[in-house]
């Protein structure tokens, strides 16, 4: 009996799928790179030191060499005074409670010998030029704290003037009472490191 054409190349076809069904099934069974084993090892990529791609275009420079900024911050245990250096800058920040009492700028017992060791910090420095700016915490009105922090700066820029004793020392005092706080306004340990006065000068020494 003749097969016909059409059956005959369906049973083919079907021997075929068959036969791939099996050899795939197969190469599964038998494949190392499964999930459960880890691929081999990538060739280390190899660079041409000749490659053109890997020199400037002609004319081309590059650019000039950058110092990155390192910050460094150390607070005392008592979170009383803090110090910031950067590689421009020394910043002395000392909480208002050292220095001052309550809704006062006058110097307590403790201030003058804070402020004396940041003075000598300012010689150490060899700097000419210094900063003192007063900060406090969101109660009560904006003014208030504005003039408040005013007066404290100009008190501990009068201590430190006659600690330096140096007329080439040029200061530039500002009060600016509730502006850029450091902490969260909305808890009392927060408040106290924001009632602040901050001194801050040029790093010209290591």
């Amino acid at each position: 009996m003749t097969t016909p054409p059409r059956l005959a190349l369906a049973l083919t076809s079907a021997a075929v799928l068959v036969g791939a069904t099996l050899t795939s099934a197969h190469a599964a069974d038998t494949d190392p790179s499964g999930p459960d084993t880890a691929p081999s090892a990538a060739a280390p990529v190899k660079i041409d030191s000749r490659d053109p791609d890997l020199k400037l275009p002609e004319g081309a420079t590059l650019a000039a060499a950058k110092v990155l900024d390192i910050k460094s911050v150390v607070e005392d245990q008592s979170g009383d005074e803090r110090r910031e250096d950067t590689n421009a800058d020394v910043t002395f920040a000392l909480q208002a409670e050292v220095l001052f009492g309550k809704d006062s700028a006058k110097l307590g017992a403790d201030a003058k010998a804070r402020i004396a060791a940041i003075a000598d910090e300012i010689r150490k420095q060899h700097a000419t030029q210094v900063r003192v700016f007063g900060f406090t915490d969101d109660l009560g009105s904006s003014g208030h704290g504005v003039l408040l922090s005013r007066r404290r700066a100009n008190t501990v820029q009068s201590v430190l003037d006659q600690d330096l004793n140096d007329p080439g020392i040029t200061f530039e005092v500002r009060g600016y009472g509730e502006q850029y706080p450091i902490a969260d306004n909305s808890t009392e340990e927060g408040r106290r490191k924001n009632r602040r006065v901050e001194v801050s000068f040029p790093r010209t020494a290591d």
